[in-house]
């Protein structure tokens, strides 16, 4: 018989690449999400099955936890989450909090009832504190940093608290955890319009629409890492299969770059006379009704531990990943 995967939030952008990737290997795959089907993915391409529902109701993660001998693989994946737009105004803060900890809460009680042999929680960076991301150019983001805690967002402590939560079942009760805080993960079959989308898509989405200017929250000096999802998936993969270590672990890029420069990559590949327009202030607060929401100063994934415990790094540039996602959003917004 094949090995089995769970997906939880396989309808999601992350998810659905992990999926396909789960089924590419043999095993039998079955998502599950609050989305009715993945809006990019064919399902017979990611999953043998697709379930339908809402993971904050225990009945739902009841059901979708329940298989004779257990699961081999549970990627718990879902959350309430988007890009700075939907995370840092504070309007979506208590949505964020309670949805996030219901499902997180619900998924570690049955997947320690149903027997789940091995069960991977995905954290974020944006649990690190807030004090030590201030200088654009020396963010602190080492795992040992986490404490004392200080996240700038409450989807951060939400996530930090999730971190907390599996381990936590993993010493009293067994449960075979994973834990990972990814940084920043981007590339094609995802959200690239709508609020919800992170900077890399909204860069390439801006560049194909061809306006005359690409406007970048803030001054555009803020630093971050961005990882092509593949590479996300390939990490996950690598530090779920090994006994050695169990997290938390940075999953991410150390390719570090501002947020001006992001935009000059998408821009570059539109081959188009574009010029960036920062916006921040009152300026920003006339045209969107809310304070600019530009999160920490600086971040940048610092990878040590994971090449220690796991010995693998990504090989994939910034800029090949970009390539990649920047056709892919041109084709969707053609197909339109």
């Amino acid at each position: 018989m094949s090995k089995t995967a769970l997906v939880l939030g396989g309808g999601g952008f992350i998810g659905g690449h992990l999926a396909k990737r789960l089924k590419s290997e043999g095993f039998w795959v079955r998502i599950t999400d609050i989305k009715e089907k993945h809006e990019y993915w064919d399902h017979n391409d990611i999953c043998d099955e697709y379930v339908s529902g809402d993971l904050t109701d225990p009945n739902v993660v009841d059901k979708v936890l329940t298989l004779e001998g257990g699961f081999d693989e549970v990627y718990q994946l879902a959350a309430d989450m988007g890009g700075a737009g939907y995370i840092f105004t504070g309007d979506n803060d208590a949505n964020v909090m309670h949805n996030s900890a219901l499902v997180n809460l619900n998924v570690v009680h049955y997947a320690t009832k149903h027997g789940a042999k091995r069960v991977f929680y995905s954290s974020s960076a944006c649990m690190y504190p807030e004090h030590n991301q201030l200088d654009p150019d020396n963010p602190n983001c080492e795992e040992s940093s986490a404490y004392p805690a200080n996240p700038d967002s409450e989807y951060g402590w939400e996530k930090l608290f999730g971190e907390r939560l599996f381990l936590a079942f993993s010493r009293n009760y067994g449960l075979n955890v994973r834990v990972a805080r990814y940084h920043n993960i981007f590339g094609p079959q995802g959200t690239y319009d709508g609020g919800k989308e992170k900077a890399p898509a909204a860069m390439c989405r801006k560049a194909v629409e061809g306006a005359t200017e690409i406007e970048v929250w803030g001054d555009g000096s803020q630093t971050r890492s961005f990882l092509y999802v593949e590479e996300c998936v390939e990490a996950t993969l690598r530090l779920m299969r090994q006994d050695k270590f169990l997290g938390p672990v940075n999953i991410g890029s150390e390719e570090m770059v501002t947020i001006n420069e992001l935009a000059q990559i998408a821009i570059n590949l539109s081959e188009k006379d574009i010029k960036i327009k920062n916006i921040d202030g009152q300026e920003f607060i006339d045209k969107y009704g809310f304070k600019c929401p530009l999160g920490v100063r600086g971040r940048n994934s610092d990878n040590k531990l994971y090449r220690e415990k796991i010995g693998w790094e990504s090989t994939a540039t910034l800029e090949e990943g970009m390539a990649k996602t920047y056709k892919w959003i041109k084709k969707q917004i053609k197909l339109k």
